[in-house]
């Protein structure tokens, strides 16, 4: 906020054909293309190119789990970053068939058996006819993978649209999630994406980015954004009884009030009667919209963490749902800035921290939002300044993104943002050099450029176009600003921004 304040397979039942009618419903509706270079069809297929396949239902991409080269390795889906993990390439097989090679590990996918539920993989082309796929074109220039074999189609198993989500062999319905937009990126190497960015995915830029185009109410500090389940976008930041707005399009924003209008009362006691409250987090989960705030004073460790509830987010809707942690004088971290990451085990934690000893997670119950048992695990620590942890978890590593140095002092401010990963939630986090971030490291992806002066209390958005980074940053004349721009993962996984 501010410096020196701080693999067995589900069952299937009525799953299946729910589900099949909500794909069915989404084709009458006409649904739109998913956001990206123009697409091929069936007739169109380009095999010297390369392409990203981005399934209907979940705007996710066809992926080779955890970087494999492994025979028989699961092939997922991820969310999209066009690296070349996200990579096919489409060899002739003859009779209207293709094999579809992967650009990574130069195996091909497979259906090895015709059963419902057969798990998608990749293995060393034999020519097999467990191998080989045609193209069924399906309605909005979307295509189907059927194979020759087994005349069964790839299928997202239970419509998932999870990260890691299952690819898996299932009968041919043309519903939304057995349907496919072919995204050509060209051959050879791969064209650039949609963004704001003449860089590659998986070559940083030569130079920070300029933030994307945002339009309308962007005046924030310390954004934190939720797309919500309509598609629209939802984005708190620090204020008077804490500010919302609202976008469409994650280009125009517009006011959408306060999420206390009576004002919240059970915070004075740290904010001195003031009604500013700071750095939200903003999470959808279990149909509720969960809100973690910050209350405290300029320069000050006696603060607190907050939870609020909402089930529409909507300004005046919020339920406060009590104290989560305070700090005292008398403590050596500060309790604002909070960030809510859950797990692959399904556990969740909280991490936070404003300077004093550094950036600090305790663990949460999820049944009450609240503080679960009494371990305070300690994750980074920067002696000069450091706040606004953002965990995150991609693919085997979780990221924590943090901002370095001071913030508020409108283009005086040297706010940077630094990430280090780990296997684990807990840590250790290391940077791209392997120092520890307990002991100062960190691996800077955006700082201070032309007009953009201290970005930073980033917050980090998984969209169907790939994760965006959203941030204040202050402009010459000293107003705190809306920013954003897309991440990209280099080939040693490391992020960086464009």
């Amino acid at each position: 906020m501010t410096p020196g304040t701080a693999k067995a397979l589900p069952v299937r039942s009525q799953g299946r054909r729910v589900g099949a009618v909500a794909g069915a419903a989404m084709l009458l509706l006409g649904a739109g293309m998913v956001h990206g270079l123009p697409s091929a069809s069936a007739a169109t297929v380009d095999t010297s190119a390369s392409y990203v396949f981005v399934n209907r239902h979940s705007g996710k991409a066809m992926d080779l789990y955890d970087w494999s080269t492994a025979e028989n390795a699961p092939v997922n889906q991820w969310t999209r970053n066009d690296l070349a993990v996200q990579q096919w390439q489409f060899v002739d097989a003859g009779g209207g068939f293709y094999k579809v090679r992967s650009r990574h590990s130069g195996k091909v996918l497979e259906l090895p058996n015709g059963s419902d539920g057969t798990q998608l993989v990749q293995s060393t082309d034999r020519s097999s006819a467990t191998q080989q796929f045609r193209l069924q074109d399906s309605a909005g220039g979307f295509v189907r993978f059927v194979n020759r074999q087994s005349n069964k189609a790839i299928d997202v198993w239970e419509w998932s649209t999870a990260d890691g989500g299952r690819l898996a062999a299932y009968a041919d319905t043309d519903g939304a999630n057995q349907q496919w937009q072919l995204v050509r990126l060209g051959g050879g190497t791969p064209t650039t994406p949609p963004g704001p960015t003449t860089s590659p995915p998986g070559t940083p830029p030569p130079a920070y980015p300029q933030p994307s185009r945002v339009t309308g109410d962007v005046g924030v500090h310390d954004p934190t954004v939720v797309k919500r389940p309509d598609g629209t976008y939802l984005v708190a930041h620090t204020g008077n009884d804490i500010a919302l707005k609202t976008s469409t399009d994650r280009v125009a924003y517009r006011n959408a009030g306060v999420v206390f209008p009576g004002g919240a009362p059970w915070t004075t006691t740290y904010t001195g009667g003031a009604r500013n409250l700071w750095a939200p987090d903003l999470s959808y989960r279990n149909g509720r919209y969960h809100l973690y705030y910050s209350a405290s004073t300029f320069g000050s460790n006696r603060s607190a963490i907050f939870l609020a509830t909402s089930t529409t987010g909507a300004s005046g809707s919020w339920t406060n749902q009590g104290l989560v942690i305070e700090s005292r004088t008398s403590d050596d971290f500060n309790a604002i800035d909070p960030n809510l990451t859950v797990d692959d085990q399904g556990r969740w934690w909280l991490s936070f921290g404003s300077f004093w000893s550094g950036i600090k997670m305790i663990q949460i119950d999820p049944a009450t939002g609240r503080r679960l048992g009494s371990a305070m695990h300690g994750l980074a620590a920067y002696g000069p300044g450091i706040e606004a942890p953002v965990l995150v978890k991609r693919r085997s590593w979780y990221y924590l993104y943090v901002s370095f140095d001071r913030c508020c002092q409108g283009a005086g401010s040297t706010y940077r943002v630094m990430v280090g990963r780990s296997a684990s939630p807990t840590g250790p986090f290391v940077d791209r050099s392997g120092r520890d971030m307990l002991s100062g490291g960190g691996t800077q992806i955006l700082a201070s450029h032309g007009s953009v002066h201290g970005p930073g209390h980033q917050a980090v958005l998984a969209d169907t176009d790939g994760d965006q980074l959203f941030y204040h940053y202050y402009a010459d004349n000293g107003v705190s600003l809306l920013g954003i721009n897309r991440i990209g993962y280099d080939v040693a996984g490391w992020p960086y921004v464009y």
